[in-house]
């Protein structure tokens, strides 16, 4: 079957699911350019989806920037395809309605390839959209196994998947000695993903789960899961939702006497996380996360570039997002077009291409061949998240 047989099956499928989606979380075909070569002199359109708004707007902030500095480059090589290369961005706010709305726009706007996603539950109902106006997607951050689940064949993650860094947070957890554990996740499609994959994968390796829990995002008050959680007294807990709740039942949990180590998956990885914690909440607090450029042997002059346009440092999925932009327009000036069908050959075909999570070859159901996962702490310092193990030993 051809991939446009296969995306045009899909689409039905996948229109249904987001509507659905849409309804539980709360949370059209053929008006992009998705292969349109009519204005071939023109620039080739990139859209990104991130959030500049919400709780979650510090990490849009670094995707644009990231992406920009991609297209810079690229547009000062000669560009591709022997035309400029045009970043169009739109806020999801990491909401479902949001995101949809934003991606319409972004089909209406002409873009040929989407470079977006941080938030999986908002990046999940865009799916059928981009899929519909023949559009394909390199998703720098959000990373929830049910993106590729469905099998759609213009959908590549570039970050490493939920079971992945469900793997990292076994293996942390045995490598401290830890024989009990616990989840809480947040109910969205990344955080219950996450959770769902470290307990099957705790449970695997023999580890006792000790407790699971579900929050309710946005609330102020975590002393109930708190108490819970202090009360099962687990060696370690995975909280896989996101900083600004994860701060807050970080100092909850230890007022209640909580005592073990405080893993948080990357959706948590921000300063932000120790300044809503609080000073003194933070000692036990580590995270799963790729590495981000500061991490990195080498980054120096990359970190200089980005600072340079942005006028601040990068951030968490800064180089994902850089990444994102480069993986794409090598595969449209490898696939001579930007035609759906031709460009997802093309990404499908990439074999080795260097990136700062390491040579990039899809899997066949296009993730990464290794999650790139280390473990993180926080610097009392700074506030901000830190290379603590590689997990290499």
């Amino acid at each position: 079957m051809s991939h446009g047989t296969r995306r045009r099956a899909r689409t039905l499928q996948l229109a249904a699911a987001a509507s659905l989606l849409l309804v539980m979380t709360g949370c059209s075909g053929g008006l992009g350019g998705g292969g349109d070569e009519a204005e071939a002199s023109g620039p080739i359109k990139f859209g990104m989806l991130a959030p500049f708004s919400g709780s979650e707007s510090a990490f849009g902030a670094y995707m644009e920037n990231g992406a920009q500095l991609a297209v810079d480059e690229i547009n000062a090589d000669g560009g591709v395809l022997g035309r400029e290369i045009e970043l169009v961005v739109e806020d999801d706010a990491c909401d479902a309605t949001t995101a949809v709305a934003g991606a319409n726009k972004l089909v209406t706007d002409g873009i040929v390839a989407s470079v977006g996603g941080y938030c999986s539950g908002a990046t999940l109902p865009t799916l059928p959209i981009f899929d519909e106006a023949g559009i394909p997607m390199v998703i720098p951050a959000a990373n929830a196994n049910s993106l590729v689940e469905e099998g759609l064949p213009g959908v590549f993650l570039i970050n490493g998947t939920g079971t992945q860094q469900a793997a990292a947070a076994v293996q942390y957890a045995e490598q401290i000695g830890a024989t009990s554990v616990a989840a809480i996740d947040d109910a969205t499609a990344y955080s219950a993903d996450l959770a769902a994959s470290f307990v099957e994968q705790a449970g695997e390796a023999g580890l006792e789960i000790a407790f699971e829990a579900t929050v309710t995002p946005g609330e102020n008050d975590y002393s109930s899961v708190a108490t819970q959680l202090a009360d099962a007294q687990p060696q370690l807990v995975y909280w896989t939702g996101y900083y600004q709740e994860g701060g807050l039942i970080a100092r909850q949990s230890s007022d209640a006497g909580f005592g073990g180590a405080f893993l948080v998956g990357d959706g948590s990885v921000d300063a932000k996380f120790a300044e809503i914690a609080g000073a003194g909440y933070t000692d036990n607090v580590v995270g799963t996360f790729t590495q981000t450029p500061d991490m990195i042997e080498g980054a120096d002059d990359w970190i200089a570039a980005y600072t340079e346009l942005a006028g601040a440092a990068p951030g968490p999925y800064s180089t994902q997002s850089y990444d994102a932009v480069r993986v794409m327009a090598q595969a449209i000036e490898d696939a001579g077009s930007t035609e759906f069908d031709a460009v997802v050959e093309a990404l499908e075909a990439l074999d080795g291409f260097e990136t700062f999570a390491g040579p990039l070859t899809f899997t066949e159901n296009h993730t990464l061949s290794g999650g790139g996962f280390v473990i993180v702490s926080i610097d009392p310092a700074t506030g901000a998240f830190v290379l603590k193990d590689d997990l290499q030993g």
